[in-house]
């Protein structure tokens, strides 16, 4: 019988070398480790067709002399550790890569995120140890998950509220809705947003695990544009940029507290998760591209009606207007865009690693 070699696959992680072999229906499977070598023999279905099939490797450093391997119907999976717990430049000794050897990417990570991996695992494991030491000691943890559950489930039924009066009248009047979103669905939107204060309030009693900081900026944000903006200037509330500023907020928020409500319980939709962690990619940066017209617009309407305007000595010219700052909030906006998504973008792949890790 031929002996031939099998299309093998790697990737790496800092302490573990990955290898999938594309081998099906093995037989009489042999894996020798020494040092930096390892040697792999075995019968069954590859790229040839029914044979044997053997390969060796010497790898660029050290390994330990465990291993495990996982047989299936399609192919071996092995995981082999690492002498030492650090990033390879290469996976063999020799430069050049043997052809048939080749990058797994279901598996490929560089190594910037496979650290932020090891620090996901990390945070989980804390995370674990901490819920599960709240578990024993929290006699007010059904009272408090009972209190996070109808708090999100009172702001999502206030949100869509909003998305679906906004959504029929779009379809029923058209453009025409653009010009009276303000006086159709402001209560409501002014009682969600006075209410999203306990988001603030949440995480400073340890209700939820979420920073303080981020939460007191999204909330300061909106609360300028509804309060400031569009509640204190008339000439505001019939413009089209009120209708795009509170679908988006909407939008996003249709998603992101029944996610929340479902964490309360300790339930994962798979759909509403990806939702919540995908959405945003899209709708933040137009979120803050609406507001920022929403700003703009009002900066000639400030300017003449001298509104909020800071009175100022005779000497140096009367008041100075609130339009500068909101100028001044235009740069701080789009710097915090910049720092939001960066870190939202991180979560999200934290949060589907942990997720992947779940699965397999």
């Amino acid at each position: 019988m031929q002996i031939l070699t099998p299309h093998v696959y790697w990737a790496q992680r800092h302490g573990e070398i990955l290898l999938r072999v594309e081998l099906s229906d093995t037989k009489n499977l042999e894996i020798n480790l020494h040092d930096k070598t390892m040697q792999f023999r075995a019968q069954g279905h590859g790229a040839k067709g029914d044979n044997e099939y053997k390969f060796s490797l010497e790898f660029l450093e050290a390994i330990r002399p465990e291993i495990e391997h996982k047989s299936t119907q399609r192919q071996v999976d092995i995981k082999i550790k690492k002498q030492e717990e650090r990033w390879w430049d290469r996976l063999t000794l020799q430069e050049k890569k043997p052809l048939f050897l080749a990058p797994d990417f279901d598996r490929w990570l560089d190594e910037s995120d496979a650290e932020m991996e090891l620090q996901a695992k990390e945070e989980e494991r804390i995370n674990k140890i901490c819920v599960e030491s709240r578990v024993r000691k929290d006699h007010y943890l059904g009272l408090k998950k009972g209190y996070l559950f109808m708090y999100n489930l009172v702001q999502f039924l206030g949100f869509s509220w909003i998305f679906v009066n906004m959504t029929v009248r779009l379809f029923i009047l058209g453009q025409d809705s653009f010009y009276d979103t303000f006086h159709t669905t402001a209560d409501m939107m002014y009682f969600c947003q006075m209410l999203a204060v306990l988001e603030v309030i949440n995480p400073l009693l340890s209700l939820v695990k979420t920073g303080v900081f981020p939460a007191m900026i999204q909330l300061a944000g909106r609360n300028v544009i509804l309060f400031v903006i569009f509640g204190s200037l008339e000439e505001m509330q019939s413009k089209p940029v009120v209708f795009f500023v509170f679908y988006l907020w909407s939008t996003i928020e249709v998603f992101r507290y029944p996610f929340y409500m479902l964490a309360c319980m300790g339930t994962e939709w798979k759909l509403l998760t990806w939702l919540r962690y995908s959405l945003w990619i899209p709708l933040y940066p137009l979120g803050v591209l609406a507001e920022a017209v929403a700003v703009i617009q009002s900066l000639p309407i400030f300017d003449e009606t001298h509104l909020l305007s800071l009175p100022l000595p005779a000497v140096l010219g009367g008041s100075l207007s609130f339009s500068y700052t909101l100028q001044i909030y235009l740069v701080i906006m789009f710097l915090g865009l910049f720092i939001n998504f960066r870190h939202l973008y991180k979560q999200r792949k934290r949060r589907y690693r942990s997720s992947k890790r779940k699965v397999h």
